[in-house]
């Protein structure tokens, strides 16, 4: 772990905290009176603040903790929340930044994500249809105030399509800690089938979908970590990609259609296909070494769900887009692991600790979803292995002693392999993916990935 994440960790203690109440206090002019902490991956807070004679909720924003940061100044999306407000875009306003403990302390957004609270389907559908229409309103702002702020204007068709490769790049290249084929396959891929002619950048969310509503109505928009300055059939393509889990209220082929009538621009499905691509192979890109040797702090288990589905969208976009059909893989059959009575006495002790905040409920939840895949892996992950390292020495016609060997020399002939062989090799690691698949499925950690298979083999079946 290196002196940055070291400081990153211990940045919201007791002292620091003391130190952001204070920030929040003067910032707003009010007294903190309560602060509930957000049962999330990343630390942030509810607070109460007595002002004038009432109370009101504000939100305060921490930044993520560990080492899986591409824009690691949390100051840059408070200053974006500042360009969009200015700009007439629904977000929360931004009562000032604190550096230290780094967090945005802004205004609390009336409603709710969760579309099923909604039971009205013409509600649903007039928020979603409000919610795009926003989305284009973002697109068409000048891009000045962004790039002054330190957003990245790409120029080229080549730089505009892979604006996330190269801002995730640094990180995946310096956090890496073991051969990744399928994403080195993927990065390869797509630098060689940029979509053409597209040349138009705009100022984009880049982890689109993520909205609050009240009362039928659109309240805002939120989370603008990654945002870039892109094509903007990236947002239609985090946004569908979100729709997995978090519904958008309209379908997505109807918001594709309002947000055409808005923007007057149409919608290239295949490009966004392409950026379905780009932003799942970023996103495990972005958490490949803290899922390959886990750095204390990080969220692992959600870590690890998003792992295994993304994973999974990188495998389908790319048939989508090879034209390649996806490999039968036969059903792995399930063994008694070695470690499997230590596992039982891990669980049985685990099921006896009673929480006493959600907090502790919800790290118990985690722990145990972690514990179910250790034990798959336990049983049948030796000889899903074995299978990969069989397969990849028939392939490049050498014998492995282990698969890490062979995963590594996959991985070396991958980076110089002729684009001839692209098929070949995506149905050699379409292969391992399955099996990985398989290993994870019957646990919490691939809850995501099975909707997530039901959602894309659905969207891009016309592709």
């Amino acid at each position: 772990m290196n002196a940055i994440t070291a400081v990153e960790l211990d940045a919201y203690d007791d002292v620091g905290m003391e130190r952001l109440r204070k920030f929040v206090e003067t910032a707003t002019g009010g007294v903190i009176v309560e602060m509930e902490r957000q049962v999330r991956w990343r630390p942030s807070w509810y607070a109460k603040l007595l002002k004038d004679g009432r109370t009101e909720q504000i939100y305060l924003r921490g930044d993520r903790t560990g080492d899986a940061a591409i824009f690691p100044d949390l100051k840059r999306e408070a200053d974006i929340l500042g360009i969009l407000e200015r700009h007439g875009i629904p977000v929360p306003h931004v009562y000032g930044y604190c550096a230290d403990p780094p967090c945005i302390v802004m205004e609390t957004l009336p409603g709710t994500r969760d579309m099923a609270s909604e039971e009205d389907a013409v509600a649903r559908a007039a928020i979603g249809q409000e919610y795009i229409r926003a989305i284009a309103a973002m697109h068409d702002l000048p891009l000045d105030p962004f790039v002054e702020a330190g957003v990245n204007r790409p120029s080229s068709p080549e730089e505009i399509a892979l604006v996330g490769i190269s801002a995730y790049m640094p990180l995946y290249r310096r956090t890496k800690a073991k051969a990744e084929p399928l994403l080195e396959f993927a990065i390869g891929w797509m630098r060689r089938n940029v979509p053409a002619n597209r040349t138009d950048a705009r100022f984009v969310q880049f982890d689109c979908g993520q909205f609050l509503f009240d009362k039928g109505r659109l309240t805002g928009l939120y989370d603008f970590e990654f945002a870039m300055i892109a094509d903007p059939m990236m947002d239609l393509a985090t946004m569908f990609m979100r729709e997995a889990v978090e519904p958008l209220g309209s379908p997505f082929e109807e918001l594709c259609e309002e947000y055409a009538r808005a923007s007057g621009k149409a919608v290239d499905m295949r490009v966004v296909l392409f950026h379905t691509l780009q932003f799942a192979t970023l996103g495990t890109m972005q958490f490949a070494g803290t899922v390959a040797r886990g750095i204390a702090g990080d969220p692992h288990s959600i870590y690890l769900e998003w792992d295994i589905s993304l994973r999974e969208v990188i495998v389908i976009a790319l048939s989508k887009l090879m034209g390649q059909s996806l490999p039968n893989v036969p059903a792995l059959e399930a063994c008694n692991g070695e470690q499997a009575g230590l596992i039982a006495k891990i669980n049985d002790t685990l099921s006896s600790l009673k929480g006493a905040e959600p907090i502790d409920q919800s790290y118990k939840e985690q722990l145990q979803a972690m514990l179910s895949l250790l034990a798959r892996v336990d049983s049948v992950g030796p000889a899903a292995r074995d299978l990969d390292r069989k397969e990849i020495g028939a392939l490049l016609g050498a014998d492995f002693a282990d698969f890490a060997e062979a995963e590594q020399a996959l991985e070396t002939h991958i980076l110089q392999a002729p684009p001839e062989e692209d098929a070949a090799l995506f149905q050699m690691l379409a292969s391992m993916h399955a099996r990985q698949f398989q290993i994870a499925a019957p646990t919490a950690i691939a809850k995501s990935a099975h909707e997530v298979t039901r959602r894309q083999s659905a969207a891009w079946a016309g592709i």
